[in-house]
């Protein structure tokens, strides 16, 4: 098994959600003020920097008023 983090799968789901996010205009601070957390963070999930956990990505999607099996889909 490789590192997902590199994996073509897991940056198309990281396309959908920046898109889901811009979709929305929602700046990378706006969603990092909804996430309570520093707009570093957005950013270094959208250029795979850091790699969401399972938690994450649902809080992440709820922030988004995105539904996570949205995203689980386009990885087929």
């Amino acid at each position: 098994m490789h590192k997902t983090i590199t994996s073509e799968k897991y940056r198309r789901l990281l396309a959908w959600l920046k898109s889901e996010r811009e979709r929305q205009g929602l700046s990378m601070r706006d969603l990092a003020e909804k996430l309570d957390v520093p707009h570093s963070f957005v950013g270094k999930i959208e250029t795979a920097e850091r790699r969401l956990d399972l938690l994450e990505y649902v809080e992440y999607c709820e922030a988004l008023g995105a539904k996570p099996e949205d995203g689980l889909v386009i990885l087929r």
